[in-house]
């Protein structure tokens, strides 16, 4: 297979900062050395944030990403398979228009007033959504979602919806004093972040495309892939992304046949992942890689918090590959129970080597 090399111009663009437990983009330039030049078409399996996505889009390669969750398949619509379509001020006007049909898109007032928004600002959400719809393609709706769904988090403090204390933290001067976006609207908001994302878009003369599928299911159907990122949940390190960001979720699916329960209005009966219980992971995990047997090339990221330990790890991945195992240490937390000080990022590089002995070199 032959691929033309990336151009540097793709560099200059640059990825809107996520907040998101797990996300990968403060390790970007450290993964991206494992990342082989010649490589051509790359898939991000789990996508999330969409941050090594877009550095795999930056190098040049036919993209592929993939998450299961709507809000981040948006993310990657929005800024891996869409290549020009930003939006102007005429989709603003659609956007910030008055709720198209009130009866039907009431949900977020219903559920969130009073919880994670005021009445009026919940309103306004579904107002919002409401009017989605209306813009002239998908990659302007998908846009339109990703932002939002950014913007939500900047108003919650922590940047997730695992709590109920949204409201009481935008009533503490000394919080309001660190994080003014706990007091500013959302329409605010998201005319500051739109422009970098607008920025962001850009076309790597690539077939780019997001998925959002179960991953087990996805790999078996593409067969020109010869690089594989995989960053799966950690397990005992906040695996459970449907219930830290369920209202991005809900807000994008809107939807009408689901429950919602407990303190935050989590949706139920959630979405089947079989990557998020330690009960689970080891069989999800035989199973992908077993899947991913026809892709040169594996990138595996992990923490040594994790369950399965890295020894696992390893032995699950030896019978495929030859693998090299590198550490990046934790100097200062930075959230979450995978990332205090003195933990380790781990990145796997599995390569197919059948003349060479599956000999592991661990790296500290």
């Amino acid at each position: 297979m032959e691929c033309s090399l990336f151009k540097n111009d793709y560099l200059n663009y640059k990825f809107p900062e996520p907040q998101y437990l797990g996300a990968k983009y403060i390790h970007r330039a450290w993964i991206a050395q494992f990342i082989p030049t010649d490589s051509c078409v790359a898939l991000d399996a789990f996508g999330g944030s969409q941050s090594i996505a877009y550095l795999l889009k930056q190098m040049g390669k036919t993209t592929y990403t993939n998450d299961f969750l709507n809000f981040n398949y948006q993310i990657g619509k929005a800024l891996i398979e869409n290549s020009g379509d930003i939006l102007n001020q005429e989709d603003l006007d659609i956007l910030f228009s008055p709720n198209q049909n009130p009866t039907e898109y009431n949900l977020i007032k219903k559920l969130y007033a009073n919880l994670f928004f005021y009445p009026e600002e919940a309103a306004w959400l579904d107002s919002f959504r409401s009017n989605v719809p209306r813009l002239q393609n998908t990659f302007k709706q998908s846009l339109a979602l990703s932002v939002m769904c950014r913007s939500m988090t900047r108003k919650v403090t922590m940047g997730h919806f695992a709590h109920t204390q949204a409201l009481t933290y935008a009533e503490d001067p000394a919080r309001v004093k660190r994080n003014r976006s706990l007091i500013r609207p959302l329409r605010d908001i998201f005319l500051d972040i739109l422009p970098h994302y607008n920025a962001a878009v850009f076309d790597n003369q690539k077939a780019n495309k997001s998925f959002q599928e179960n991953i087990l299911d996805l790999l078996p159907t593409l067969s020109d892939v010869d690089l594989v990122y995989f960053d799966p949940p950690y397990c005992n390190s906040h695996a459970d992304y449907q219930s830290f960001y369920h209202l991005l979720e809900t807000f994008v699916e809107y939807w009408k046949d689901k429950q919602f329960v407990n303190g935050i209005k989590r949706y139920e009966p959630k979405r089947y992942s079989g990557f998020d219980k330690n009960s689970e992971a080891i069989n999800s995990l035989k199973l992908l890689f077993e899947r991913a047997q026809h892709i040169p090339t594996w990138l595996v990221s992990y923490n040594d918090r994790s369950y399965p330990d890295i020894n696992t790890m390893v032995n699950m991945i030896e019978p495929y590959r030859k693998v090299k195992v590198e550490y990046k240490r934790y100097t200062n937390g930075r959230g979450g129970k995978g990332s205090v000080a003195g933990s380790s990022e781990i990145i796997l590089f599995c390569k197919s080597s059948p003349s060479s002995s599956k000999t592991f070199v661990y790296d500290k």
